[in-house]
């Protein structure tokens, strides 16, 4: 009986880690709906989100639990892809469907791990700790990195602006902010560089916020 018991726990185990799987080639829809080549796949965006969290520097906040919560808070998206804003499905919706996910996801694993998983991704949907709250921050960031990566490699500086602007107002942790002011100053000096040798060819979005002596 425990034979039996255990074989089909490790049948069990297998097909979650098959499902999570998964996540290495769910793109992330944001960057297909704007024809980025080659868009990277929700488990790259989880990755780094992830090195992120065993990054930072903040002593007050549960640097495993971070770690863990980057790992899991996209998860369900093996099942439900990647839910985008342009997709127009309410949040609740969006809810309903990753929290149905999530349930079978963890009614693979044994008890313990299932319950922990589970657990931590309410904790990040409901942003129920500081632990989640700069989490969440990290998500926006990874996002607006990603977003100046390709525009870098694409030559288009300013290409993504709409990324950053949704995430304005977003940041409030110190780490993050000055992250953030660091790319924000790399990537605007990429864009002045850009609208130095070819004012024309960048957004009209874009130009009214260059420095008026680069255009």
């Amino acid at each position: 009986m425990a034979a039996s018991t255990s074989k089909a726990s490790m049948q069990n185990l297998l097909q979650f880690m098959k499902l999570i799987g998964q996540l290495k080639r769910v793109p992330r829809t944001g960057w297909v709906y704007r024809n980025v080549e080659k868009p990277e796949s929700v488990s790259d965006h989880m990755y780094r989100m992830a090195v992120m969290a065993f990054s930072i520097g903040d002593t007050k906040l549960n640097k495993d639990r971070c770690i863990k919560l980057a790992l899991v808070h996209d998860m369900a998206e093996c099942i439900v892809g990647d839910i985008a804003p342009a997709d127009n499905i309410s949040k609740n919706e969006k809810h309903r469907r990753e929290e149905e996910a999530m349930k079978h996801l963890t009614g693979l694993l044994s008890e313990d791990v299932k319950k922990e998983i589970y657990e931590i991704w309410e904790e990040y949907e409901y942003q129920s700790s500081p632990e989640a709250k700069l989490v969440k921050e990290l998500d926006q960031f990874e996002m607006i990195l990603q977003a100046y990566e390709y525009e870098d490699q694409e030559k288009k500086p300013g290409r993504m602006q709409e990324f950053f602007d949704s995430t304005k107002g977003r940041f409030h942790h110190p780490e993050v902010v000055q992250l953030v002011k660091s790319l924000n100053e790399e990537r605007n000096s990429q864009i002045s560089a850009a609208g130095s040798s070819s004012e024309g060819s960048l957004p009209q979005a874009i130009q009214s916020q260059l420095p008026k002596e680069t255009l």
